[in-house]
Formats: C-alpha cells, structure tokens, sequence
C-alpha cells in the first residue's frame, strides 16, 4: 500500500487490504499457537491481497451478501482451496473491519506527523531570524505593545508543542487491537484468547486491550476530537497570518508564483491563496468532533448504528486532517514577512505603543496609578506627538526635573522597546527544532 494518499486512505482497495492484512497476522498468530495448521496459514498468506482476489469479485460478493467480511471469507476459501477453510478463525466481522481501520488510520498519522515536523521546522527558522524584527503587537484588534515578529511565531510555535502533545499522547489509546469476537469475551480462541490478542497486537504495531470488544467507539471519537484541538489550532495561526495579509496591514505575504491572479474581474488584485484553504479545511474538520462523539454513544456489546456513524465520520476527518497538515506546511513554507511594513506601522501607529516605558520610568515618583492616569490624560490629546508627549511629562512639577527630554524621547521610542521578545523568540525557535525532531522520530 505504497501508494496511499489522502484521497485513497479509505477507497475500497485501502481497506479490503487492511481487513486482509489483519487476517494474515491471525491466522500465522494461530499456526504460532498452533490452533490452525501451518500450511492453512501459509496457504491464507499467499493469497490474502487485493489484487490476486481481485477487487471486482470482492466487491460484488459484498453488494450480494451485505456483509462485507463474510465476503470476503468466501472469496479467500475459493481462492485459498483447502485453506481457505481456517480463514477468519473465531474472528466476527467489526474485529477485522475496525483493527484495518485503525491500521489506515495510522499511516494517516505518521503522514500527518511528518507534515507537522516541516511546518514547525520553517517556523522556527522564522522565529529565529526575526527574533528582533520589531512590530506593534495587538490586543482585542487594537495596538498594544511593540514585540518582534519572532515572539509571535514563538507562540505559535508554543501552541503547535501543546497540539503536538494531544496527537501524539492519544496514540497509546487510540492504536489498540479490539479483536475479541462476538462480543469482546473471546468466545471461540479455546482459551487462548489473551494470547492470540498480544501476539497479533504486537505483529500489527498496536497495544492490547483487556476487554477487545465492538463497542470501543470512544477510541475513533478520542482521535476526531484531538484531530478538531489539532485543527483549531491550525486555523488560529491561518486566520492571523490572514489578517496580517490584509492591505492595510501587509506585514505578511504568500509567495506565489508570478501568472497567479487574484480576481476574473480586478486585474490589480492578487489574493491569499495558501491560507483561505488552511481556514476552511480546519473549520471543516473542527465540524467532525460532534459526529464522532454522538458515535461514541454505543448501546451494549456492539451497535451497528453506532459504528455506520463513526466510519463515516472517520471517512472525512482522517483524509481532511492529512490534507490539512499538507496545505499547512505548505503555507509555513511561503511565508514572506515584510520587516519593513512591520516598521513602518509601528512607527506611524498612534497608540504611542512604548508609553508603558515612559510610565514605569515616572512611576517611581508620582507613584504607579498616578503615573497611568497623568499620562493616560496626555496621550489621549488626538494627534498628539511624541515629541509633545515628552515635553508634557518632563515639565511635570512632581518629576522635579529629574527626568531628562532625551530620556522622555528614548522611552518613548517603540522600535527599542520589545521586552524580551527576542530572547523568547529564539526560545522559540529552539522548542520548534526539538519538536520537529520529535515527530521525526516517531515516524
């Protein structure tokens, strides 16, 4: 399955072979325990792949029978001969079809993994290099303080590691093997149930489960949801970048190929292409928690209700979530900031973005509330300058002429006045590499 891809994770030829390969790994866990013979497992082996069966039979033994692994246990005996006999061996239907699954899953998640590590990869080079491009830094849409546009990328970078954490601190619950018969007590294993789950757990790379049973849909909806965290946190770090896009912002761009165009109808206008995709797969994925959860509700020992609900739920987020992380790293790859729009806005901002400077510098003085309302007063005058702003607070008598015009001048400055955001920013940069080595590494 070397050639899965988001659009062919769960396509009909995905998962006939996922439900194959889990019926190779039983029965050679059964020749192991001897419960079958050797040569039936062999026998199974040789031909449990989708394209010897051949995709047509199996589906159409599937559209006559409704009952998709009953299926294709008549396909395999017929093609298997003698044994074909031991196929499916104690095994019922939501056993195969939900291990497959899980087995798509993830490879999705290894997919998913790797596409992240480029993204915060790219991103910590940005937090790095900019680690002292100064910028206005922005509360409730409105001028805040001056911080440098590492710092933001730093806490974006933050935010992924805590993503991060959630994906890959489901995996231990999410990738087990529910494989226990009927109904989850292993029934029909001769008592060798307990075995038959740990060797088969550990030949498909998953973790065991004490109760195996049909109605572990909590596990699928765990994964939805921390796919939806994952997704929201995604489209938190598009939906600022696209604001940042804006024309009369323009601190960030795409870079996009020189024949892009914007609009049918406005020659002048090139548009975000990259993010507006990013914003609208991660609202969609967002969208699939409820399902999920509402397939969790399972009624007793097995609900196929429930379970038509997950799949197709797990239908969409899976692939959508691959997509996603694709589109995501690729926008990280195009970011281009502009240092020179970020200067220019802080510099011309009217919010007097360095005033908490002045006023700590008074504060020691007039006391801290005196000094927030004396130069709260003085900077609200509209269209007040700095250079008046200075002249205020230095001609105050309570200051005594202990501060100096050039003092007032340097405080006032925004460009220097960025806290510690370097430090943070490449703080930053240094968590994003550990991070994207991280999931490398769980590849």
């Amino acid at each position: 399955m070397n050639d899965i891809t988001p659009e062919t994770l769960f396509s009909p030829r995905m998962l006939w072979q996922s439900w194959l390969d889990v019926e190779i790994a039983l029965a050679e866990v059964q020749a192991e325990l001897g419960m079958i013979p050797a040569w039936a497992a062999e026998g199974i082996a040789a031909v449990a792949d989708v394209d010897t069966l051949g995709l047509a039979a199996l589906e159409h033994e599937a559209a006559r029978t409704r009952a998709p692994i009953h299926a294709l246990t008549r396909v395999v005996a017929d093609r298997a001969g003698p044994a074909g006999a031991w196929f499916h061996w104690g095994a019922t239907t939501q056993n195969v079809m939900q291990a497959g699954r899980l087995l798509l899953m993830r490879r999705a998640h290894r997919e998913i993994c790797a596409h992240v590590a480029g993204a915060v990869a790219r991103l910590s080079d940005l937090a790095d290099s900019h680690a002292e491009t100064p910028m206005i830094g922005r509360t409730n849409r409105r001028h805040a303080l001056p911080i440098s546009f590492g710092f933001k990328v730093a806490g974006w970078i933050e935010e992924l590691d805590r993503a991060v954490d959630r994906l890959l601190g489901m995996e231990r619950r999410v990738f087990v093997l529910p494989f226990g018969g009927a109904v989850g007590a292993m029934h029909a294993f001769e008592g060798r149930g307990e075995e038959i789950n740990r060797l088969m757990a550990a030949r498909l790379g998953m973790r065991e489960l004490l109760v195996p049973g049909r109605a572990v849909n909590d596990i699928f909806a765990d994964y939805v949801v921390q796919l939806a965290l994952w997704a929201t946190t995604l489209e938190r770090i598009a939906g600022e970048l696209y604001v940042l896009m804006g024309e009369e912002i323009e601190e960030v761009a795409e870079t996009l190929d020189a024949g892009v165009v914007g609009s049918s109808t406005m020659p002048h206008k090139v548009n975000p292409k990259l993010v507006v995709h990013v914003i609208a797969m991660a609202a969609d994925l967002r969208a699939a928690a409820a399902p999920a959860m509402e397939g969790a509700l399972s009624v007793n020992e097995g609900d196929a209700a429930a379970n038509h609900l997950v799949a197709r739920t797990l239908d969409r987020a899976c692939p959508l979530a691959w997509t996603l992380s694709r589109r995501f790293e690729h926008l990280c790859a195009n970011i281009a900031p502009s240092p020179e729009r970020m200067a220019a806005n802080l510099v011309a901002s009217k919010a007097h973005a360095a005033s908490e400077r002045l006023m700590m510098k008074i504060a020691p003085e007039l006391g801290h509330l005196a000094a927030h309302d004396t130069l709260h007063d003085i900077v609200a005058e509209p269209d007040i300058s700095r250079e008046t702003i200075a002249q205020r607070v230095v001609a105050l008598p309570q200051l005594k002429g202990r501060l100096t015009l050039d003092e007032a001048r340097d405080a006032l400055d925004p460009v220097t006045y960025l806290g510690e955001s370097a430090r943070i920013a490449r703080q930053g940069a240094e968590l994003g590499r550990a991070l994207a080595d991280r999931l490398r590494g769980s590849e």
